[in-house]
């Protein structure tokens, strides 16, 4: 039976402690035992059911942990406080001073930047790549590349990587293939195509409300389990401990997903095939046009779509933001940066969540200052949403009357 992300959540049960139908929340950051032997034995191992400090594990931690390795279909999976940690954990986790990376050069603005900043500083260098190019990719990795790191979807520009492809390239040079799906939640499972590590902004769809931050991490028990080591797990050393409240939120977001992902691809194609009808520069995966169309098709869970991200290239900035500012004054939506929430979003972000790339660099991967990049939410009536956002462009002359 094929995978679905859907049907892996709903067959979990996790109930409260005196029958309640969501499981009670751990409202503790420390934990008693019953035997001072019991202590000792969980600083070094992991017992099962059994909690020590909550910046190493919780229960409530670990009931959402278990929905993120359902919908993940990975061994395991570990619960951060925001997408950032759970790619900074996973990162200095794998490597040392002295490695080496080599990362899609088409990536989230805060990674960018954490890649090219912060880690030469620890001796861990990175190669910016076309993750397309498999030529590239063979070419710069050495004997101390460690990983290969790229997004399902990239942000902004929704280039799609073809994790496979990757994957071959990672085992036969016996290095980590590290994939952030965030744009991409059950409309792609990477680990079902050969990813060794999985990471999410929970912040995004999986949450799908704006209300917390939150990241995760899905791969192997093994790599978990090291990552919540008490002597060397980055994710217990390092303290990104996600609230027990929050993670409580979330998990209850969470079976709802796939309704939502179902509607945010659904509006998401409609806008794009009339906005290219028209004659607008649009990027979408779900778009015939798109150069990685095929290969997306080829990869997905299709009942969930294409996803909810699109981005339109105004060539202007200046036209772009005023069309911004139009659609907000209009309710087609929200100008603010993030994505997933149930309301559209948009924001440019050549200036915004992508501003840490240089303008230079921004050149060179096709990153126009005129792209607007839009999460499109679960309205009801799409149509009408629609037909908003045109009145506002032709009142700018965008299009004509």
């Amino acid at each position: 039976m094929k995978f679905d992300p859907a049907t892996s959540i709903q067959q979990l049960s996790a109930f409260g402690e005196f029958g309640g139908v969501n499981p009670s929340i751990t409202d503790s950051s420390t934990y008693t035992f019953f035997k001072s032997e019991s202590m000792k034995e969980l600083f070094e191992s992991e017992i099962e059911g059994c909690f020590l400090y909550s910046r190493h594990w919780n229960p409530s931690n670990k009931y959402l942990s278990d929905a993120i390795s359902a919908l993940e279909n990975s061994e395991a999976s570990q619960i951060t406080s925001s997408g950032m940690s759970a790619i900074a954990c996973t990162i200095l986790q794998i490597c040392q001073q002295g490695d080496q990376i080599i990362s899609s050069r088409t990536i989230y603005g805060g990674t960018y930047a954490f890649f090219k900043n912060i880690l030469p500083r620890y001796g861990i260098t990175v190669k910016f790549v076309d993750i397309g190019n498999i030529n590239d990719i063979n070419d710069n990795i050495n004997s101390k590349t460690k990983l290969i790191y790229c997004e399902s979807i990239s942000n902004p520009l929704l280039e799609v990587a073809d994790i496979s492809s990757l994957s071959k390239i990672a085992k036969k040079n016996t290095i980590k293939l590290v994939v952030d799906n965030t744009f991409s939640p059950m409309s792609i499972t990477p680990i079902n195509l050969g990813a060794d590590v999985v990471i999410h902004s929970l912040t995004k769809f999986i949450n799908g409300t704006s209300d917390c931050v939150a990241g995760s991490i899905s791969s192997s028990k093994d790599f978990i389990l090291n990552l919540s080591d008490v002597n060397s797990g980055m994710c217990m050393l390092l303290g990104p401990v996600l609230d027990s409240f929050r993670s409580a939120s979330i998990l209850k977001n969470i079976h709802t997903l796939h309704v939502r992902i179902k509607k945010h691809s659904k509006n998401a194609q409609f806008i794009c095939e009339e906005l290219e009808r028209l004659g607008l520069k649009v990027m979408y995966p779900g778009l015939k046009s798109h150069p990685h169309h095929l290969l997306m098709k080829n990869m997905m869970n299709p009942q969930y779509g294409y996803g909810g991200i699109l981005a339109i290239d105004l060539n202007e900035e200046k036209l772009a933001e005023s069309l911004m500012e139009k659609m907000q004054e209009q309710n087609v939506g929200l100008l603010a940066v993030s994505l997933g929430y149930f309301k559209t979003l948009f924001s440019l972000p050549g200036n915004s969540t992508s501003s840490e790339i240089s303008d230079e660099d921004q050149i060179k991967i096709g990153l126009s200052k005129g792209i607007i990049r839009i999460s499109i939410g679960i309205d009801n009536n799409i149509k009408h949403s629609f037909d908003k956002m045109i009145n506002c462009m032709k009142n700018l002359k965008i299009l004509k009357k």
